[in-house]
């Protein structure tokens, strides 16, 4: 069995999409006006955007601890992913670093979404 999607709740769609693609190389798949975006991460993973705006709910806080995590090989590739957030203006609140047996770091975007981005030492 394999997980192939799953779906965030947000409250920009636009700023969503244009989000992932910029900072983590999601390309749009489909998309069905300003409701849904169905995003490709190129290995088989599917990100599935909903705009609780579109339907007509309100965004709830994700529970405590939730969070996106982003693997790469190396230290060398987790700076540079940390650069590249930090040219597109993301409040990143440390610097990658040493984190319980990997190397990376943690900041919130998207409504307080949590983003863990890491490799392992």
């Amino acid at each position: 069995m394999q997980l192939n999607h799953i779906n965030l709740c947000v409250n920009d769609l636009t700023a969503a999409r244009n989000f992932f693609q910029t900072c983590f190389d999601f390309q749009l798949q489909e998309q069905k006006g300003d409701a849904v975006a169905v995003m490709n991460d190129g290995h088989g993973f599917l990100l599935v955007l909903s705009n609780t705006q579109a339907f007509k709910s309100e965004a709830q806080p994700y529970p405590e601890n939730f969070h996106l995590g982003f693997i790469l090989e190396t230290s060398d590739q987790v700076d540079q992913a940390y650069n590249r957030l930090a040219a597109a203006e993301l409040q990143l609140p440390q610097r990658p670093r040493k984190i319980r047996g990997s190397y990376g770091f943690y900041f919130t975007a998207l409504n307080d979404i949590l983003f863990e981005v890491s490799c392992p030492l």
